[in-house]
């Protein structure tokens, strides 16, 4: 598994949008975490090809 810390979620709606781009990408089983700031995820997709796409959904992903 792989995670990546995000910043800038806040609600059920950031975590969805996020959870889209990702599995749009490729990554499966993927989980946001918005007490801990995190996503994690399987395959796929990279850390840096991850924090493109969330970056890409207006938050701010942390390698």
């Amino acid at each position: 598994m792989l995670t990546i810390t995000v910043q800038g979620m806040h609600c059920q709606n950031c975590s969805r949008s996020v959870k889209e781009a990702m599995e749009k990408a490729g990554a499966v089983n993927v989980t946001v975490d918005l007490d801990k700031k995190c996503v994690t995820w399987e395959g796929g997709v990279s850390r840096e090809q991850a924090k493109d796409i969330i970056d890409g959904q207006g938050f701010d992903a942390v390698l």
